[in-house]
Protein backbone atom coordinates (compact mmCIF):
# COMPACT_ATOMS: atom_id res chain seq x y z
CA UNK A 1 0.00 0.00 0.00
CA UNK A 2 3.15 2.16 1.05
CA UNK A 3 4.07 1.52 -2.52
CA UNK A 4 0.78 2.41 -4.21
CA UNK A 5 0.61 6.25 -2.57
CA UNK A 6 4.31 7.00 -3.01
CA UNK A 7 3.26 6.35 -6.77
CA UNK A 8 0.07 8.30 -6.93
CA UNK A 9 1.36 10.95 -4.53
CA UNK A 10 4.81 11.47 -7.02
CA UNK A 11 2.05 11.63 -9.81
CA UNK A 12 0.17 15.13 -11.15
CA UNK A 13 -3.28 13.18 -10.82
CA UNK A 14 -4.84 14.47 -7.47
CA UNK A 15 -6.56 11.34 -5.94
CA UNK A 16 -8.15 13.46 -3.34
CA UNK A 17 -10.47 15.66 -5.98
CA UNK A 18 -14.08 14.02 -6.94
CA UNK A 19 -13.33 12.10 -10.23
CA UNK A 20 -16.37 14.03 -11.27
CA UNK A 21 -14.70 17.19 -10.72
CA UNK A 22 -11.99 15.97 -12.34
CA UNK A 23 -13.85 14.79 -15.68
CA UNK A 24 -13.73 17.17 -18.87
CA UNK A 25 -16.88 18.71 -20.47
CA UNK A 26 -17.78 17.40 -23.57
CA UNK A 27 -17.84 19.38 -26.73
CA UNK A 28 -20.99 21.66 -26.44
CA UNK A 29 -23.35 20.47 -29.63
CA UNK A 30 -24.02 22.81 -31.91
CA UNK A 31 -27.16 21.83 -33.39
CA UNK A 32 -30.50 24.40 -33.85
CA UNK A 33 -33.78 23.00 -34.72
CA UNK A 34 -35.33 25.74 -37.29
CA UNK A 35 -38.78 26.93 -37.22
CA UNK A 36 -39.35 24.47 -41.02
CA UNK A 37 -38.41 21.58 -38.41
CA UNK A 38 -34.93 21.39 -39.87
CA UNK A 39 -32.39 20.66 -37.52
CA UNK A 40 -28.56 21.51 -38.27
CA UNK A 41 -25.36 22.00 -37.13
CA UNK A 42 -22.15 24.03 -38.59
CA UNK A 43 -19.66 22.09 -39.34
CA UNK A 44 -17.16 24.54 -40.61
CA UNK A 45 -17.89 28.32 -40.54
CA UNK A 46 -17.22 29.87 -43.47
CA UNK A 47 -15.49 32.54 -44.31
CA UNK A 48 -16.59 34.12 -47.64
CA UNK A 49 -19.85 36.26 -48.52
CA UNK A 50 -23.14 34.99 -46.74
CA UNK A 51 -25.94 32.94 -48.74
CA UNK A 52 -29.52 35.17 -48.39
CA UNK A 53 -32.50 34.38 -49.99
CA UNK A 54 -32.51 35.26 -53.93
CA UNK A 55 -28.75 34.52 -54.23
CA UNK A 56 -27.46 32.08 -56.70
CA UNK A 57 -24.91 29.19 -55.13
CA UNK A 58 -23.00 26.82 -55.78
CA UNK A 59 -22.50 23.51 -53.56
CA UNK A 60 -21.43 19.99 -52.86
CA UNK A 61 -23.68 17.76 -50.66
CA UNK A 62 -23.90 14.58 -49.17
CA UNK A 63 -27.61 13.02 -48.97
CA UNK A 64 -28.01 9.82 -47.04
CA UNK A 65 -31.01 8.40 -45.30
CA UNK A 66 -32.23 9.10 -41.90
CA UNK A 67 -30.53 5.59 -41.08
CA UNK A 68 -27.08 6.26 -42.37
CA UNK A 69 -27.81 4.98 -45.58
CA UNK A 70 -26.01 6.46 -47.97
CA UNK A 71 -28.64 8.03 -51.37
CA UNK A 72 -26.03 10.58 -53.19
CA UNK A 73 -23.02 13.03 -53.58
CA UNK A 74 -22.05 15.67 -55.91
CA UNK A 75 -18.67 14.27 -54.86
CA UNK A 76 -17.35 10.93 -56.56
CA UNK A 77 -15.62 8.92 -53.10
CA UNK A 78 -12.77 7.03 -54.90
CA UNK A 79 -12.16 9.80 -57.83
CA UNK A 80 -12.72 12.83 -55.41
CA UNK A 81 -14.25 14.45 -58.36
CA UNK A 82 -16.81 17.35 -57.88
CA UNK A 83 -19.83 18.31 -59.81
CA UNK A 84 -21.23 21.24 -58.01
CA UNK A 85 -24.98 21.93 -58.19
CA UNK A 86 -25.81 25.50 -58.76
CA UNK A 87 -29.25 26.93 -58.17
CA UNK A 88 -31.07 29.80 -56.63
CA UNK A 89 -32.24 30.71 -53.03
CA UNK A 90 -35.90 30.76 -54.09
CA UNK A 91 -37.61 28.06 -52.69
CA UNK A 92 -38.98 27.61 -56.44
CA UNK A 93 -36.64 25.04 -57.50
CA UNK A 94 -34.98 23.93 -54.41
CA UNK A 95 -36.26 21.67 -51.86
CA UNK A 96 -37.32 24.29 -48.97
CA UNK A 97 -35.25 22.28 -46.13
CA UNK A 98 -32.37 22.83 -47.92
CA UNK A 99 -32.92 26.37 -49.02
CA UNK A 100 -33.10 26.76 -45.05
CA UNK A 101 -29.68 24.93 -44.59
CA UNK A 102 -28.05 27.30 -46.88
CA UNK A 103 -29.18 30.37 -45.81
CA UNK A 104 -26.77 32.13 -43.68
CA UNK A 105 -24.38 30.35 -44.78
CA UNK A 106 -20.39 31.81 -45.63
CA UNK A 107 -18.20 30.35 -48.66
CA UNK A 108 -15.86 27.59 -47.57
CA UNK A 109 -18.87 26.45 -44.72
CA UNK A 110 -20.00 23.52 -43.98
CA UNK A 111 -23.48 22.23 -42.66
CA UNK A 112 -24.77 18.59 -41.62
CA UNK A 113 -28.72 18.79 -41.65
CA UNK A 114 -31.66 16.37 -40.75
CA UNK A 115 -34.50 17.51 -43.23
CA UNK A 116 -37.87 16.26 -42.43
CA UNK A 117 -39.91 15.28 -45.47
CA UNK A 118 -42.41 17.61 -45.29
CA UNK A 119 -39.80 20.17 -46.60
CA UNK A 120 -37.93 17.63 -48.68
CA UNK A 121 -38.77 15.94 -51.57
CA UNK A 122 -42.29 16.99 -51.83
CA UNK A 123 -42.55 17.56 -55.72
CA UNK A 124 -40.21 15.19 -58.32
CA UNK A 125 -39.74 18.84 -59.95
CA UNK A 126 -36.99 20.07 -56.89
CA UNK A 127 -33.68 19.76 -56.75
CA UNK A 128 -31.20 18.88 -56.08
CA UNK A 129 -32.12 15.44 -57.81
CA UNK A 130 -29.28 12.90 -59.57
CA UNK A 131 -28.92 13.11 -63.11
CA UNK A 132 -28.59 8.75 -62.78
CA UNK A 133 -31.17 6.22 -63.01
CA UNK A 134 -30.48 4.46 -59.70
CA UNK A 135 -29.74 7.58 -57.41
CA UNK A 136 -32.70 9.61 -58.62
CA UNK A 137 -34.89 6.67 -57.91
CA UNK A 138 -33.51 5.23 -54.45
CA UNK A 139 -33.76 9.57 -53.83
CA UNK A 140 -37.66 9.69 -54.76
CA UNK A 141 -38.16 6.25 -53.49
CA UNK A 142 -37.20 7.20 -49.90
CA UNK A 143 -38.79 11.22 -50.49
CA UNK A 144 -41.53 10.58 -47.53
CA UNK A 145 -38.32 9.89 -44.87
CA UNK A 146 -36.34 12.37 -43.22
CA UNK A 147 -32.66 13.00 -44.87
CA UNK A 148 -29.38 13.79 -44.24
CA UNK A 149 -27.57 16.26 -45.97
CA UNK A 150 -24.19 17.17 -45.61
CA UNK A 151 -23.67 20.98 -47.80
CA UNK A 152 -20.20 22.47 -48.39
CA UNK A 153 -21.04 25.97 -49.63
CA UNK A 154 -18.84 26.69 -52.44
CA UNK A 155 -19.73 29.90 -53.93
CA UNK A 156 -22.14 32.67 -53.70
CA UNK A 157 -22.75 34.26 -57.48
Amino acid sequence: MAILGAAAASCCIDLSMPVRAAMLEPDVIRYRKLDSGVKLEDVVDGEGPEAHEGDVVQFNYVCRRANGYFVHSTVDQFSGESKPVTLPLDGKEMIRGLKDVIIGMKAGGKRRALIPPQVGYTDESLQPIPEEFGPRRSLLSHAKEPLVFEVQLLKVL
